[in-house]
């Protein structure tokens, strides 16, 4: 991102918020110059001439002074750096809402702690624009160059001698944040794999345990954490470059004018006064230019994080209006396949020419073997995919041109590992409907048997359940989510073999859960276990892409084909 367009996006519409700041920093700086300015005349004026009403007036100046510094030192943090953190509140939640957009394919390739870093650290270089950074780096400009001035008006000899080492290490500095740049932004990048990998052995903690595998993990983190800390050390290694030869020339620079001026002092053409008084400008001259290098730094690094804040905010989003116009104001069910073909990259079709149609209240069972494209035909069912060819149509509309929000608030998804959020048994439930009233509430948990187990339970739906519903047993929190999806009142339901993590009481109460659900709704089972599907209106078998049977149980059986094969296979386990 250049200055341009932050300066578009970040500075322009809080323009008032930073000339205040600007005016603010003005003063300040302003102000901070009557300290070597008054030092002459404490010199030259009050002590040589020993005028002590000379004395109380320079020593009120000053003090007023102080004061002009110390409120606009508060007003400046409090004015900008606040304005800084609501600005970085709203990035993240903006860059959060586009993560969210954004197509299920991008998640499936991109770690989720990779996804955190981005939206919670890479936004935080903003508070070096919108924040004291920018105002202090003008400032500073401001209060060298009106030094530079007062140090001509002192002695253009010392001044001349001063310009030479400042000019060499502004191009020093230049060339160093043109090198660092491309560092802080591989930097995120390291970041971002690190806190995702991270994230990623703490989901699986118990895997982890489960196979000894501690030490490849601490491997695995340490081998990141050695990228990153050579990352850092690059960095830190440019910028020590840069304040050490600001250390040097300026050094150089200080130790020139004590010759000069020692030498202009016993010619008489200079006073004690003006060479303190020159010395102290020369200060607040070198001061902000060493402060610019360091805010330029941070200047560089903020660039490199909204660099890849700007990557994500160009993606596509799943739901783009210009590419999906139609909203269905109501849905009916009425799901078609037609000559559906599907690939995951180039060269890797997965689907080929599937055709069907799903009446509506119809339940459409999926069957096959490991790989053969049943979950990809779920998937584009539910909108998270589209074909690569063909069309997929609900109610005769392209479902690849429907917008996704009026199709997917009739979806209702049931998975055979489903995720359920940290916090209660009720919070959980309620999650597609939060206004639901407590009677739906009720309802929703005495047709998945919910209660059955929270009744058992001291804080009953209250239950916190912890991170991924870890505190419940599988059978428990699928039938969490079945009840979440009785609740959200579906027209078309996603269900991946609901009920193949349950025991065998808990699997009798939930089938007959899961028949209520389906009644009336148009229904996509992923079938692993044949015996549940028994009563589905139709069966596709699924094999390498392509629907080799289709029918419905009794009839399958009776081809004594590729469904009859499973459907032994499944008795005799």
């Amino acid at each position: 991102m250049g200055w341009r367009k932050a300066f578009g996006k970040f500075i322009w519409p809080r323009r008032r918020h930073v000339l205040v700041g600007l005016l603010l920093i003005l003063i300040s700086r302003g102000a901070s110059l009557v300290l070597p300015g008054a030092t002459k005349y404490l010199i030259d004026d009050v002590v040589m001439r020993k005028d002590l009403s000379m004395l109380k007036v320079v020593i009120a100046v000053v003090a007023g002074a102080i004061l002009v510094q110390s409120v606009t030192s508060f007003l400046l943090t409090r004015l900008l750096s606040v304005e800084a953190q609501l600005m970085i509140s709203k990035l993240r939640a903006e860059v959060q809402r586009k993560v969210l957009s954004l197509p299920v394919g991008f998640f499936d390739s991109t770690k989720s702690g990779a996804l955190v870093s981005r939206i919670m650290t890479d936004v935080e270089g903003v508070r070096n624009l919108v924040g004291t950074g920018l105002v202090q780096l003008v400032g500073g400009t401001v209060t060298a160059v009106a030094s530079l001035f007062l140090l001509i008006r002192i002695s253009p000899a010392m001044t001349l001698w001063t310009l030479l080492p400042v000019g060499l290490f502004a191009l020093i500095a230049r060339r160093a944040f043109g090198r660092i740049r491309p560092i802080f932004r591989q930097r995120g990048v390291i970041n971002a794999e690190v806190t995702g990998r991270l994230t990623e052995s703490l989901n699986g903690i118990r895997v982890i345990k489960g196979f000894n595998a501690e030490k490849h993990e601490q491997r695995v983190f340490e081998e990141g954490v050695y990228r990153l800390f050579e990352n850092v050390r690059n960095s830190l290694t440019t910028t020590a470059f840069i304040t050490s030869s600001s250390t040097l020339l300026l050094g150089l620079a200080s130790a020139g004018i004590m010759g000069i001026g020692g030498y202009f002092m016993i010619q008489g053409t200079l006073t004690l006064g003006e060479f303190l008084s020159f010395t102290l400008y020369l200060g607040f001259m070198i001061a902000p230019i060493v402060q610019m290098s360091n805010i330029g730094s941070q200047l560089t690094e903020a660039f490199a994080g909204l660099d890849r804040t700007e990557e994500i905010m160009r993606m596509t989003e799943e739901d783009d209006p210009t590419q999906r116009p139609v909203h269905l104001t109501e849905v009916h069910g009425h799901v078609r396949f037609n000559e559906v073909r599907f690939a995951y990259g180039e060269g890797e079709e997965v689907l080929h020419g599937i055709s069907f149609e799903a009446a509506p209240g119809s339940v459409t069972a999926l069957v096959g073997s490991s790989g053969s494209g049943k979950t990809t035909i779920a998937g584009l069912a539910a909108s998270f995919l589209t074909p690569t060819a063909g069309t997929v149509t609900i109610d005769g509309k392209d479902l690849s041109t429907v917008s996704l929000a009026s199709y997917r608030s009739r979806l209702g998804v049931v998975l055979q590992d489903d995720f359920l959020f940290e916090g209660t048994i009720r919070e959980n439930i309620l999650y597609p409907r939060p206004a639901a009233t407590e009677e739906e509430l009720l309802r929703a948990v005495r047709g998945a048997y919910v209660d059955e187990f929270t009744e058992r339970f001291e804080e009953g739906l209250e239950t916190v359940i912890g991170e991924r519903g870890v505190k419940l047993s599988g059978g428990q929190r699928q039938r969490v989510a079945i009840a979440r999806a009785m609740l959200a009142d579906p027209a078309i339901l996603i269900l991946d073999e609901a009920t193949s993590n349950l025991d065998t009481e808990s699997e009798a109460l939930v089938q007959k859960s899961l028949s209520e659900l389906v009644k009336n709704r148009t229904t996509f089972v992923i079938a692993h276990r044949l015996s549940t599907i028994r009563g589905a209106t139709q069966i596709l078998v699924v094999e390498k892409g392509r629907i080799v049977e289709r029918g419905d149980h009794h009839s399958l059986l009776a081809l004594n084909g590729r469904y009859s094969e499973l459907h032994r296979y499944q008795a005799r386990i």
